[in-house]
């Protein structure tokens, strides 16, 4: 019995140091450092050739608005002040639903429309070639780095030939449908290339569509939008410092839709506006908040209504 022992424990000893399938003989620690293969997203840059704008506006007017219109409503503020503006600019939103795209797009004027790209992750958009070319084709997008990759063009390029640029600040959808916090890539594309930044806020989309979800709910609900005044870096002002400012003013038209210009410009004369990433409440409660719709009306037209009764 001895015998027997004495060879299964050979075997397991053997077992533990053989190269069983394809184990290497050198440690990790000793292996050579190759950096990982970083993928490589699809092209976008066809998107923006005349051909491409040209599909693209029979696919918006004679497909993607009639089915948008069909199943939201929507209001516009503030389109006045792309009169005082020229292009190209770059629209900041807030991100509550993939509806926020077509909700922005579909309510610039058309010669604005037509020269806009959109900023989209890479790694979510231009991962497969149908996604990418279905968003590139209906949405004129082009990829950003999220999580590393081989960018085709960027942001930069996109200005520098002319284009306006929707971007989302936050990186993703808001979980909940109240706004995070900013990144600072626009606020340095604007620093950089000095191109104005229209600051854009949206309510009704995560109500209307939230995160996870593919499909608008039933009953058309109500969205709005509305487009605040060009921003521009001040003078010496950095990057760090401008950003907060295009936070701030984002905010400022989220407080002007619940309530009205006045007093949305005099909280924020005062630095009083309210907080737009929400109250500090249980998350159930956050999200039982933004599933109320907009009203059909603005409430100053429903105060001035009232005052003339």
């Amino acid at each position: 019995m001895g015998f027997v022992s004495e060879g299964v424990d050979d075997v397991r000893r053997t077992a533990r140091g053989w190269r069983w399938g394809r184990r290497a003989q050198v440690p990790r620690s000793a292996e050579p450092y190759v950096p990982a293969a970083r993928p490589r997203v699809f092209p976008s840059d066809w998107s923006r050739r005349p051909s491409a704008v040209a599909a693209r506006e029979v696919a918006q007017r004679g497909g993607l608005e009639p089915l948008f219109r069909s199943q939201v409503r929507t209001r516009v503020e503030g389109l006045d002040v792309l009169e005082r503006v020229e292009g190209p600019v770059i629209f900041v939103a807030n991100h509550a639903s993939h509806l926020d795209t077509p909700l922005i797009l579909l309510s610039l004027p058309d010669a604005w429309r037509r020269r806009t790209a959109v900023a989209a992750a890479a790694d979510y958009f231009f991962d497969t070639w149908w996604r990418a070319v279905g968003s590139s084709l209906l949405f004129n997008t082009f990829p950003i780095d999220r999580r590393g990759g081989t960018l085709t063009a960027t942001p930069g390029e996109v200005l520098a030939d002319g284009w306006s640029l929707v971007i989302y600040p936050e990186g993703t959808r808001s979980t909940d449908g109240w706004m995070s916090g900013f990144r600072m890539g626009a606020a340095w594309l604007a620093h950089e290339h000095g191109v104005p930044v229209v600051p854009v806020a949206h309510r009704g989309t995560f109500a209307a569509m939230p995160r996870g979800q593919g499909w608008p709910g039933r009953g058309r609900r109500q969205l709005t939008v509305r487009f605040g005044e060009p921003l521009r870096p001040r003078e010496g002002e950095s990057v760090r410092d401008f950003a907060p400012r295009v936070r701030d003013a984002v905010a400022a038209l989220l407080d002007e839709e619940t309530t009205t210009w006045w007093k949305a410009r005099g909280r924020a004369a005062r630095g009083e506006t309210p907080d737009p990433s929400g109250p500090a409440v249980a998350t159930w409660r956050r999200v039982w908040a933004q599933t109320d719709s907009p009203p059909t009306e603005p409430t100053s037209s429903r105060r001035l209504a009232v005052w003339r009764r």
